[in-house]
């Protein structure tokens, strides 16, 4: 079986979960223009993109494996007069239809997992997404020192790694792609936007660059 575990909110001291990404002003503009308004926020965590979602008129659930990230979304979503829908639950066996949504953000979710989980997620991803639906993901990348530098120890497989740099994520699995992972687990998505690989942050004890990757893809 395999694992996925929750970030432990009550640990976490940044505020910038509480901003949506730099890319949800251009996934807003888009989908509304192609009139993919029914969206998932997968792993939605504290609730950012979801409650910026709804103020563009989106029509928006969200999901987490955390308790109280979804309670505190849905705590913000009420003083903000919102409309979301919630649920709790795991990313490898989401509670929808099949082509339940037209358009999906996962940002910083389904890579916490070991490889076959990071499968599982995937085609859950593909069937609760209508045909010609569209995906915004960010992947962690495998030029990262985290997992060129991983003990033996703490990595699940080759894909693998068990993290402790930050209390938010202790223990959680994280699992890392190239390019050509990212060819191969995605060879039935159409590419929108290439995948990019950035820095997301410097990790303050240890100086390192955290690496990831960001891609736009339509469900064929």
């Amino acid at each position: 079986m395999s694992i996925t575990k929750a970030w432990d909110w009550t640990k976490n001291t940044d505020d910038k979960w509480l901003n949506p990404c730099v890319e949800s002003a251009f996934l807003a503009e888009r989908w509304q223009a192609e009139g993919l308004m029914k969206f998932l926020d997968l792993g939605c965590g504290l609730g950012r993109h979801s409650v910026y979602m709804a103020q563009k008129g989106f029509d928006v659930t969200a999901v987490d494996l955390s308790d109280l990230g979804v309670t505190h979304l849905k705590e913000w979503a009420a003083k903000e007069n919102l409309a979301v829908k919630t649920a709790v639950c795991n990313m490898l066996d989401l509670p929808f239809e099949d082509s339940s949504f037209d358009c999906l953000i996962a940002y910083n979710v389904i890579y916490h997992t070991d490889t076959p989980g990071f499968i599982k997620a995937l085609e859950e991803i593909a069937r609760v997404l209508k045909p010609g639906g569209e995906l915004f993901i960010t992947l962690i990348s495998k030029s990262t020192p985290a997992f060129q530098n991983s003990a033996d120890c703490r990595r699940i497989d080759e894909n693998t790694v068990l993290l402790d740099e930050d209390e938010t994520e202790r223990d959680v699995p994280h699992f890392y792609v190239d390019i050509e992972d990212i060819k191969t687990l995605f060879s039935e998505w159409t590419f929108i936007v290439h995948p990019k690989e950035w820095c997301d942050h410097i990790i303050d004890s240890q100086k390192v660059c955290r690496r990831h990757w960001s891609m736009l893809v339509r469900l064929k």
